[in-house]
């Protein structure tokens, strides 16, 4: 592979997407340890951020004696922590799914029990549902949103 090609695969959190060999079987070994790798990564990508938020919010804590400047800085910290409320729970979501690929569950859709696919995976390595599935559960969450 040329080094123009090299640069053209997209890697998601530093892991390159697998390369399937042919007559692999699907979740096997090697592609575990792949998911497992990408997983941790993610994982620890969203750690640092965790940490750096709570750096930022030390550095920056301040008493401000203006009222706006104060709110806006409120603002700013409940906006942070927001995010990292959604990032703990991907954490949480990571956990759970390192655990499926312990248990030899993962790859496997949650409602239908077909095959996930590869692609779908390396897009979405959190995904329990396999497209179809996702789609319907979608289309029922609008409806019942509307309800």
């Amino acid at each position: 592979m040329s080094t123009v090609e090299k640069q053209k695969v997209q890697t998601m959190y530093g892991v390159e997407p697998y390369v399937e060999t042919k007559g692999e079987e699907y979740m096997g070994e090697p592609m575990k340890k792949h998911f497992t790798k990408l997983l941790n990564a993610w994982k620890g990508e969203l750690m640092v951020s965790v940490d750096r938020t709570v750096d930022h919010m030390k550095d920056e804590a301040a008493n401000f004696p203006d009222p706006a400047d104060r709110a806006s800085q409120e603002e700013e910290f409940a906006l942070e922590l927001r995010n990292r409320d959604r990032e703990r729970k991907l954490i949480k979501k990571i956990d759970k799914t390192l655990d499926k690929i312990k248990d030899d569950e993962y790859g496997w859709c949650d409602s239908c029990g077909i095959e996930i696919g590869l692609r779908r995976l390396e897009a979405r390595p959190t995904a329990d549902l396999c497209f179809d599935c996702k789609e319907i559960a979608e289309k029922k969450e609008k409806t019942v949103g509307k309800g």
